[in-house]
């Protein structure tokens, strides 16, 4: 991949995140954290309402011509989240909360929010 297409792809994914934030916030979630880092692992946002903490991942795509952005979030990028929650909610101390993961899709510039999208298999 060249650099022109990694540059757009980066600003692509800061527009998507800065989105779904505004999404959460005016849907009355409080935003804890944007790309958390835990190791190599990172999470795009986390959110908290109604004493829920929710750790999402945002994907999006111009088109469906390689798959809905859903798709992207295989097994192995799921427990990879899973692993960066786990190391959140210890150095945060959350062990007394609920969680979940959300995860919000951009497909030819449209929001679509899949909430509690997986869990721990």
């Amino acid at each position: 991949m060249n650099q022109n297409k990694i540059k757009k792809s980066v600003t692509r994914g800061h527009i998507y995140e800065k989105r779904a934030e505004k999404y959460l916030t005016d849907n009355g979630y409080l935003i804890l954290e944007k790309n958390w880092q835990a190791g190599h692992k990172e999470i795009d946002l986390i959110a908290e309402k109604d004493n829920t903490i929710v750790f999402i991942e945002v994907k999006g795509s111009a088109t469906e011509k390689f798959g809905h952005p859903a798709e992207k979030v295989d097994r192995r990028k799921r427990e990879n989240l899973i692993n960066a929650a786990e190391q959140y909610i210890i150095d945060k101390n959350l062990h007394d909360r609920n969680f979940r993961f959300d995860l919000i899709t951009f497909l030819d510039n449209r929001l679509e929010y899949y909430p509690d999208a997986f869990q721990r298999e």
